[in-house]
């Protein structure tokens, strides 16, 4: 199984496998087609409140992080149905629409998901 963190501005690829949008905003200039998602799950997003403290700044990062983590950790529900996804498809990019790839909310989800799945580890329903 497999998490792959990407841009949605970037050309999607049959390596993506399942395409999940991770914004809880609509990027901009992107169109739906263009955008070749999956699903687009708004709620496992930062809350507006914290993406607006964080605003992408860099000092703020690990303190985001934290937060996020708190917030995920508060959100079962979403974070169940995406570990759910994650089991079903074996492949799953997380999309997001900031311009640092290496800053952004998707890549303290991919590292959360992956300690809880670390934790506690999905079971493959295809096997």
């Amino acid at each position: 199984m497999s998490i792959i963190v990407k841009r949605i501005y970037d050309p999607p690829e049959p390596s993506d496998g399942y395409r999940v949008l991770v914004d809880r905003l609509w990027p901009r200039g992107m169109s739906k087609q263009r955008a070749s998602l999956d699903l687009w799950m708004k709620n496992i997003a930062p809350s507006p409140g914290l993406r607006k403290w964080f605003g992408h700044d860099p000092s703020r990062f690990d303190e985001f992080a934290e937060r996020y983590r708190a917030e995920l950790d508060a959100n079962a529900e979403a974070v169940g149905a995406l570990r759910d996804i994650i089991t079903t498809h074996g492949t799953v990019t997380l999309l997001y629409a900031a311009k640092d790839s290496l800053i952004n909310h998707a890549v303290v989800l991919r590292d959360y998901l992956n300690d809880v799945n670390a934790e506690n580890p999905l079971r493959n329903s295809r096997s």
